[in-house]
């Protein structure tokens, strides 16, 4: 784990509060897709907030993860070096994270490289990893290996396309619902906020100029 100082006043609040909004359920899943999609190779890390970030931290895990949803010479991230150095491992975690963006996750579910190698919430690191699941299913291109009721299958949209004389025709019936505006002028209208002429016929020839508030 990284080394923090500790959490003091406010801080340590807040720290809680996004403590409480990680999921132990979700950590076990999520270790068991992982498990399973990048195969051998791999150690299952013992169960525990402090482990599961320990287990991803260093990005290699995370890298590998992302690359096993391409298909074989088409992987995102070509290089996955090892190394203790803290700027590489960094790199690493953001090399998955605009890997990630890339496969489809929306920029709001990806998490900030702070969030995972310092521990700063890690809840947010589970939020990426479950929105990446669920289009690794949705995509369903036979790279997702597990159990597919570990992630929602997101909806699709269904893109109606239509022809140029249906988007003429429709163009002409917004028209008509409308009314039109020909042969209509500006005659007699006064601009606004400017005082009015007001003729008065008992006797007066001479308009009679009235203050508009």
């Amino acid at each position: 784990m990284a080394n923090r100082g500790p959490s003091y006043g406010l801080s340590r609040e807040v720290q809680e509060k996004i403590d409480q909004k990680y999921s132990q359920e979700l950590e076990a899943r999520l270790v068991d897709w992982i498990m399973a999609q990048c195969g051998d190779g791999l150690e299952r890390p013992e169960p525990g907030k402090q482990n599961f970030q320990s287990w991803l931290m260093d990005g290699t895990i995370l890298c590998r993860l992302i690359n096993s949803l391409y298909p074989s010479g088409m992987e995102p991230i070509k290089k996955i070096p090892e190394s203790k150095m803290a700027f590489k491992q960094m790199e690493k975690i953001s090399q998955f994270l605009e890997a990630a963006e890339a496969y489809g996750v929306v920029r709001g579910d990806i998490f900030q490289t702070v969030d995972l190698w310092e521990g700063k919430d890690m809840a947010a690191v589970q939020r990426t990893l479950m929105a990446l699941g669920s289009e690794a299913i949705t995509k369903d291109d036979g790279h997702y290996h597990g159990n597919k009721d570990w992630f929602h299958r997101k909806s699709k949209g269904h893109r109606r396309e239509f022809s140029e004389d249906q988007l003429r025709q429709g163009r002409a019936l917004i028209g008509m619902q409308m009314g039109s505006n020909r042969g209509a002028s500006q005659a007699g209208m006064t601009g606004y906020g400017t005082p009015r002429q007001i003729m008065r016929f008992f006797g007066m020839s001479r308009p009679i100029r009235s203050l508009v508030s």
